[in-house]
C-alpha cells in the first residue's frame, strides 16, 4: 500500500512507520516545512492547507498529529492549541482527502479515550456517549472534523487511544525514571482506572484497521484488562523490582497540574470490544506484560 501519515515523529507515528516500511509499503510523510526528502508532502495544519497533490495513488492516509496534551499546563492558550491542532488539523486533511478525484480507501483519524470523560468504576464500550470536560469536548470535534471524507465515502476509522505504554514517550515515559527510584507511587486514592496499550499491540491494532476494508467508525485502542493506577503502579515497580513508594495526593496534583489534575485523576475503564470482536489478538493484554515489553525496548 502507499500510505500517508501524519505526526510520523511522534511516539506511535514512528514505531508505525517503521512497520509500515517492514511490511512492504510505501509510506508518504506529511511534514509542516518544504519536503526536503523524497516522500514528504508539505501541509500547514493551523492555516488548514495540505498538498492534496502529494496524497495522490495513497491508498490510505493515517493522521496521527496533535499537540501534546500532557506537554505544558493548560494555559487559557495551551488549551485553545490542543484544541485546534486537533480540529483544524483533521478537517484540513478530511478536505485535502475529499477533494481528490480518486480519494484514498481509508483514513485513520486519531482520537482518545477521553471522548468518554470520567466513567468511574463503569465499563464502556464503542457504545457508550460521549461524557463531559473539556478533553471530551475536544475529541468530540475532533472526531467530527473527519466529516468531510466520510461523505465522499471514504472509509474512516476514529482510532480512540488510551494511555501508550511506553518507555520512549508519554505517560509512562515520564513513569519509569521514578519507578526505577521508587517513587512511582499512586496518584490521588490510586482507585482511578487506567485504559492502557502496548506501542506494539497499538501499531498491530494500526496495521489490522489498515486492511480491514469493512471496519470503520469507532475503534477503542486500549488493552481488554484495564486497571486502576494503584494496580498500574504497583506492576511497573514489580517488574522494575522497585517499591511503589511516594504518592501523589490529588490536592498536590492539582496545585502543581492545574486544571489538567481533574483528567489524571479521572476514572477511564474502557474496554476494546470492536476492535477484538474484528479478530484482533493483543499480544500484552494486562499491565505486566505491557510494561515488560516497553522496558525490554528502552
Amino acid at each position: 500500500m502507499r500510505v500517508a501519515v501524519t505526526g510520523s515523529t511522534g511516539l506511535i507515528g514512528r514505531a508505525l512507520t517503521r512497520a509500515l516500511v517492514r511490511d512492504g509499503d510505501e509510506v508518504v510523510r506529511l511534514v509542516r516545512h518544504p519536503p526536503r526528502h523524497p516522500g514528504e508532502v508539505e501541509w500547514d495544519p493551523a492555516r488548514r492547507r495540505v498538498d492534496a497533490a502529494g496524497l495522490a495513488g495513497c491508498e490510505a492516509v493515517v493522521h496521527l498529529a496533535g499537540a501534546g496534551v500532557g506537554d505544558h499546563r493548560w494555559t487559557a492558550a495551551y488549551k485553545k492549541e490542543i484544541r485546534d491542532s486537533r480540529v483544524l488539523g483533521t478537517g484540513a486533511i478530511a478536505e485535502a482527502v475529499a477533494s481528490l478525484d480518486t480519494p484514498p480507501r481509508a483514513l485513520l483519524s486519531a482520537s482518545a479515550i477521553g471522548v468518554y470523560g470520567d466513567t468511574g468504576e463503569r465499563i464502556v464500550d464503542e457504545n457508550a456517549p460521549p461524557g463531559r470536560g473539556f478533553l471530551a469536548d475536544v475529541c468530540q470535534e475532533w472526531e467530527a472534523a473527519t466529516g468531510a471524507a466520510t461523505e465522499v465515502g471514504v472509509r474512516t476509522v476514529l482510532l480512540r487511544t488510551g494511555l501508550v505504554v511506553s518507555a520512549d514517550g508519554g505517560a509512562w515515559a515520564r513513569l519509569f525514571p521514578l519507578a526505577r527510584l521508587g517513587l512511582a507511587g499512586r496518584l490521588g486514592n490510586g482507585r482511578q482506572y487506567w485504559s492502557f496499550i502496548s506501542l506494539a499491540d497499538h501499531v498491530a491494532a494500526l496495521r489490522h484497521l489498515l486492511r480491514s476494508s469493512d471496519l470503520s467508525g469507532p475503534f477503542n485502542l486500549t488493552a481488554p484488562n484495564p486497571v486502576t493506577n494503584r494496580e498500574a503502579t504497583e506492576a511497573t515497580g514489580r517488574v522494575l523490582r522497585r517499591p511503589a513508594l511516594l504518592p501523589a495526593p490529588a490536592p498536590a496534583l492539582r496545585l502543581a497540574l492545574g486544571e489538567m489534575a481533574t483528567e489524571v485523576l479521572a476514572s477511564q475503564r474502557v474496554v476494546p470490544r470492536r476492535l477484538l470482536e474484528s479478530g484482533f489478538a493483543f499480544a500484552h493484554p494486562n499491565i505486566e506484560s505491557a510494561v515488560r515489553a516497553a522496558l525490554a525496548k528502552s
